[in-house]
Formats: C-alpha cells, structure tokens, sequence
C-alpha cells in the first residue's frame, strides 16, 4: 500500500514537472524578444568599465537582477491574485522610464563619451558604483516585463505552476543573460590570451583568431551600445502602445496591411512605429523635466 502510494506521487511530481518544463518552453519563447533587448542593454551599461573591474561589476548587476526578480516574482503573483488591474499602469511607468533614459543618451551621450576610447579615465568608485545602480534599475523594468510576460503564459494555471515557471524563467533568464554579457566584455581578453600564445607556440590559427577577437571587440561593444539604446525605445514604446488600446489596434493594423509582403516587412512596420512612439515620449519627458527645473530657478 505504502509503495503504491510513493509510486503515484512520484507520478505526480513527474507530470508537474513536466508541465512546468512545457510551459516554461512557451514563455521562454514569447519572451525572447525582450531577452535580446535585455542583452544588448547589459552589455551596454557595463562597457566603459576599467578591463579589471569588467566582471566584478558584471557580477554586481547579475546579483542585483536576481534580488530584482526576487521581489518581482512574488509581486506580480500578488499583484496578478488581488489587483490585475494595476499591471498595465506599472509597466507603462517603466516603458516610459526606459523611453526617458533612451533620450537621456541621445542628449547626453556625446558630451560623456571621450574622443578616443584610450583616454578614458578610471572609473572612480562611486562612478562604478552609480553605473551598477544604472544597470539595476534598467534591468528591474525589463525583468518586470519578462516576468509579466512569463506570468500571461500561465494566467490559467495553478498558483504552484505559476510560482515554479515564473521561478525557472527568472533564473535561466539571468544565468543566460548575464553569463553572454561575461563572455562579451572579456572578448579582448580572450583575443590577447590566443594572440600571445600564437606567438609563443608559433602557431599562426592562434595568431590570426587572436587578432580577430581584438579587432571584434571594440566594435562590437559600440554595436551593442547602439543596439541597447536602440532596444530602449522598442521596448519602452512597446510597453506604452500595448498600454494605449486605440494605438495598439492602429498599429497592428498597420502591420496586417503590410503582412501581405511577409513577415520581416510586418515586424519591421510594427518595431519601427514601437519605436518611434517611444522616441517622442522620451523626449516629451525629457523636455518636460528640462521645463520643470527651468520654472524651478
């Protein structure tokens, strides 16, 4: 009796699990999107980063996301259970936070940036410290937008399946993302390790990788940067035409009428207008704090 007991709840947790994996699959999936955002974002944030504070402070902000998403995982089930309504208002607060920090860069961003990478100065450490503080808060409202995302995939489940894929989803999310950001800051690294071991060991495919690598990095790191500021108004824009209905169905009608010259026409139609309504709203917010201080003096 005992022993079919234990076999039908070993069972049990089999099917779970397999339920849990199957929906974890389908998040995943709908928030794939939002994952190249989030990395090209990260990335972007980190670089600029003295060589050997790179992974210390990759580190910093992978921990910083995880506490993010501790206190996001509970608060959306809370917030899903007795108040769904306010889901939308919070997440357009965040669209237009990202939107806002977008347009910060383009107004800024020339006047932070040195002419040539090698005369940047150290980091200090309270300037390290801001841009970690930076790159959380960043990361806070993609990861609300991932777990929210996550949580629509599972509205219909049991609050265990909930809990467990918004779980899975929260740590192989961050596992993924910043562990590509580790890779791809210390790409330099990599290229000046294989360099000088071409020459030592004469081996020219190591020379030549080497160099490759080199080469790569910097441009890399500025394709990311521009790719992450890019990423701030798709997603911000997003979040805020998905929160206004009469411009969400505008724009999805856009991208029906044009879904006759295929998919990539489609999504390019329906990205572009996300992310020039994301644009406007950056600069509408910041042109509006620039009034305030003005009114302020």
């Amino acid at each position: 009796m005992a022993g079919a007991s234990l076999l039908t709840l070993l069972d049990d947790i089999t099917a779970l699990l397999d339920d849990i994996a199957t929906m974890s699959k389908v998040a995943t999936k709908k928030t794939a999107g939002v994952l190249g955002d989030d990395l090209a974002l990260n990335a972007q944030q980190v670089s600029g980063v003295n060589a050997d504070r790179e992974l210390p402070v990759v580190w910093a902000v992978a921990k910083g996301s995880m506490l993010n998403k501790a206190i996001l995982v509970p608060a959306a089930l809370l917030i899903s259970a007795f108040i769904p309504w306010l889901i939308t208002p919070l997440l357009m607060l965040g669209g237009l936070f990202l939107c806002f920090e977008g347009a910060e860069k383009l107004v800024h961003g020339k006047e932070e940036q040195p002419e040539h990478p090698a005369l940047a100065e150290p980091l200090t450490p309270e300037a390290e410290k801001e841009k970690i503080k930076g790159a959380i808060r960043t990361d806070f409202i993609l990861s609300a937008e991932i777990i929210v995302i996550s949580l629509g995939t599972v509205a219909t489940a049991s609050f265990i399946h909930q809990l467990s894929v918004l779980s899975v989803i929260a740590v192989v999310m961050t596992v993924g993302v910043y562990g590509l950001v580790a890779g791809i800051v210390k790409l330099d690294d990599a290229g000046l390790y294989l360099l000088q071991r071409g020459v030592s060991a004469k081996s020219a495919m190591s020379r030549a990788m080497g160099r490759f690598l080199l080469t790569l990095a910097p441009w890399l790191m500025k394709a990311l940067a521009v790719l992450g500021t890019i990423a701030m108004f798709l997603v911000g824009g997003g979040i805020l035409v998905h929160g206004i209905a009469p411009l969400h169905h505008l724009i999805g009608h856009w991208g029906e009428q044009v879904g006759q010259y295929g998919g990539l026409v489609e999504a390019l139609v329906v990205n572009g207008a996300n992310g020039l309504v994301g644009l406007l709203a950056g600069f509408v917010v910041v042109i509006a704090l620039h009034l305030v201080k003005l009114l302020k003096k």
